[in-house]
């Protein structure tokens, strides 16, 4: 049985004291509530603070992006081990906003969970489709693509630690949301790629969450859907109600 992976991204906001400040108030609101995994990703400076503040509660912290080398003349980068060190415990990789404003590519996104995951963190793997490819029906081509590209060389033993949030990238931040049936459909073939690429076995295993404008308003039809394992939340992560109510959802 796989357990639903509810994940907040916080992206550029929320300073050190705020965190701190969100996660003590977020605590008592989701204590408890264990039938699924709660993970909150913040920026690199809020890591050490985030995870102090989240000791002794069902809350773990994750990291947004990672770099695939252990060290090095990498100006403004951050390793896997600095952000274990610093008490990640899971990292984002993928992102659609890193690929689309930073020039990440599969490779490259292939090169970071790779480095990730020898380092011990757990990975949140994000692709899906743009606007375009959904409407040239293409959409199954793309991620069927992506999730190869993005899983070349990880092992099956590896991908216990890999989780896949697939985010059509029209509905990223734009209030859009795809149906219940699409997100379960494109989950779907996912997890179906997953299943030529390793094993059926894998395939029944892994996680895959919808991460296109998941909120506290379609997140029980969201998650009722047999492929959508959880969600990879945005803008509702940084409101504690929103994010609780999501959680909630996730537990009945």
């Amino acid at each position: 049985m796989r357990k639903t992976v509810i994940a907040g991204n916080w992206k550029m906001n929320m300073t050190p004291k705020a965190a701190g400040e969100f996660i003590r108030a977020l605590a008592p609101e989701v204590k408890g509530k264990d039938k699924c995994d709660i993970v909150l990703c913040v920026p690199f400076v809020d890591i050490a603070t985030a995870a102090e503040a989240a000791k002794g509660t069902n809350i773990k912290i994750g990291a947004q992006n990672v770099h695939f080398e252990e060290k090095g003349a990498f100006t403004g980068e951050i390793s896997a081990q600095m952000l274990l060190e610093a008490g990640a415990e899971y990292v984002i990789v993928g992102h659609s906003e890193r690929r689309q404003y930073f020039g990440e590519t599969d490779a490259t996104v292939n090169l970071r969970t790779k480095a990730a995951l020898a380092a011990g963190l757990k990975v949140i793997l994000c692709l899906g489709e743009v606007k375009e490819q959904r409407l040239s029906g293409i959409t199954d081509e793309v991620v069927a693509m992506q999730t190869k590209l993005d899983l070349a060389g990880i092992t099956e033993e590896q991908l216990k630690n890999v989780i896949i949030a697939y985010e059509p990238v029209w509905a990223i931040g734009t209030g859009l949301t795809a149906t219940p049936e699409q997100a379960d459909e494109t989950c779907g073939v996912i997890r179906k790629t997953i299943a030529a690429i390793y094993s059926e076995k894998a395939a029944d295993g892994i996680v895959i969450q919808y991460g296109g404008s998941m909120n506290d308003g379609n997140a029980a039809e969201l998650l009722a859907k047999a492929n959508v394992d959880g969600g990879l939340i945005g803008g509702a992560s940084l409101k504690t109600d929103k994010f609780t109510a999501i959680v909630d959802a996730a537990n009945k």
